[in-house]
């Protein structure tokens, strides 16, 4: 059976798997297992990623020291890939992991270099947990500078490692990661499974994210999981969750959330302009002149439609949380401008620090 939905439906479903609804999860580890992963980003005009995704989910009772604790001591999340994601995903991984890498190049690189991943492995082994600094660069073959990576093999051989599921990251020190041998930081009682079925789970578990997805989508593949829906108004196939779907007049209403430009809610830009009707730009790499809305301007949601941008940073130099503009798409209600500034009234407060120019 296909489902033939609304944009309103589809919305919120959309909306409601991605936590933004006004039934806000309770904790990091909630918002990581339903989502899936948190994208980690250095980008901080007013927090980093990791920090404003989870801010924005759960709200003034966030705290750093919550992201830290799930992931160094409890062990509850782990990161992987530019991102910090559950442990309950892990096990759905490790068959791909051991299989990685597939492209040629790379696996020659790996090969090439077999001395030296006995090195750092070994290194590791005896002195670890380790930063990347500390670790000797005994490469037989290198690989050039591709702008993402300098000319020191070793951060390159321990991404490597880590995509194979040889070493893990166990925490940061600033920016900086600290690895060990996976063995000593991922639980040692993983369940196992066999290819098909991890790839089938992994799947189910994007979809349970999404709510809504393409089934071949380049951004959130998920195969044959859930049930096929077509939307109105757009070609596409999607795929729903059931789960989602029986619970759609479950609704507990929506509020105000402004995401950070890597959200992950904002990265299927075909299904932000056909569900949504919103054409999402990150501005970031534009020049100035080009800009319409702000080098990081937060898109913001109000229920489940994106009403507008906010352009704001913190000045460290003077600890304020400075407004440089609230762009509305369309002009706002009175109701609509009461409910953003009481939200960017609470971001200052969750900040520490008090706002300056929403005038």
């Amino acid at each position: 059976m296909t489902h033939r939905l609304t944009r309103d439906e589809a919305r919120r479903i959309i909306v409601r798997a991605q936590l933004l609804d006004a039934e806000r999860p309770g904790d990091v580890v909630e918002v990581a297992e339903q989502l899936g992963y948190i994208k980690i980003d250095p980008t901080a005009t007013i927090a980093p990623c990791e920090h404003t995704v989870l801010w924005s989910r759960i709200g003034w009772s966030y705290e750093a020291g919550q992201l830290q604790k799930a992931v160094e001591l409890d062990r509850l999340l782990f990161e992987f890939d530019g991102t910090f994601r559950p442990m309950s995903l892990l096990p759905l991984m490790l068959p791909a992991m051991r299989r990685w890498p597939t492209h040629e190049r790379s696996r020659a690189w790996l090969d090439a270099n077999a001395r030296f991943r006995a090195d750092v492995l070994a290194k590791l082994r005896a002195e670890g947990p380790l930063l990347a600094s500390q670790i000797p660069d005994t490469a037989q073959v290198s690989r050039a500078p591709d702008g993402w990576s300098g000319s020191n093999q070793v951060p390159i051989m321990l991404d490597f490692l880590l995509r194979r599921g040889e070493v893990a990251v166990v925490g940061r020190e600033g920016r900086h990661r600290r690895w060990d041998l996976a063995e000593r930081v991922y639980p040692s009682d993983l369940p196992v499974h066999p290819d098909d079925e991890a790839e089938r789970l992994l799947h189910e578990r994007r979809l349970q994210a999404a709510g809504i997805a393409k089934q071949r989508s380049p951004w959130t593949p998920v195969g044959e999981a859930g049930e096929p829906a077509v939307i109105e108004g757009s070609p596409r196939k999607y795929r729903v969750d059931p789960e989602a779907l029986a619970a759609l007049d479950d609704d507990g209403g929506g509020r105000v959330a402004f995401l950070n430009p890597y959200d992950g809610m904002l990265f299927d830009r075909p299904r932000l302009s056909e569900i949504f009707e919103f054409d999402y730009v990150l501005e970031q790499f534009k020049p100035k002149p080009q800009r319409r809305y702000g080098y990081f301007a937060h898109p913001i949601l109000m229920g489940d439609r994106f009403i507008g941008m906010l352009d704001a940073e913190v000045d460290r130099a003077r600890e304020v949380l400075r407004v440089n503009a609230v762009h509305e798409f369309l002009p706002w209600e009175p109701e609509e401008h009461d409910m953003v500034r009481a939200e960017i009234a609470e971001l200052g407060e969750w900040l520490g620090v008090p706002v300056v120019g929403l005038g």
